[in-house]
């Protein structure tokens, strides 16, 4: 079993049109046809739109510019005896 993926659009008659080559002549196939609208979105939300407060990135940019975030070391892990 073989896997095509396509983008193709449906013609104004609501009809779509395949066309795919698959390199095989003279034999039944069966074919699985599975189709699903592409949605565009129409424009990007605003953060606030998302949840955001207003102003929230423009007030939390670079916060950390002066104080920088320090990993400490994790230490030592035991070791373990190899499990065979």
């Amino acid at each position: 079993m073989h896997s095509i993926k396509l983008t193709k659009r449906v013609g104004k008659d609501g009809i779509l049109h395949l066309e795919i080559p698959v390199g095989i002549t003279d034999k039944e196939v069966e074919i699985m046809v599975i189709y699903q609208p592409i949605e565009i979105p129409k424009q990007q939300k605003t953060p606030e739109e998302l949840g955001w407060p207003p102003g929230f990135f423009e007030q939390t940019y670079s916060s950390c510019q002066d104080d920088p975030i320090v990993i400490d070391s994790e230490g030592d892990f035991e070791e373990r005896e190899e499990i065979v």
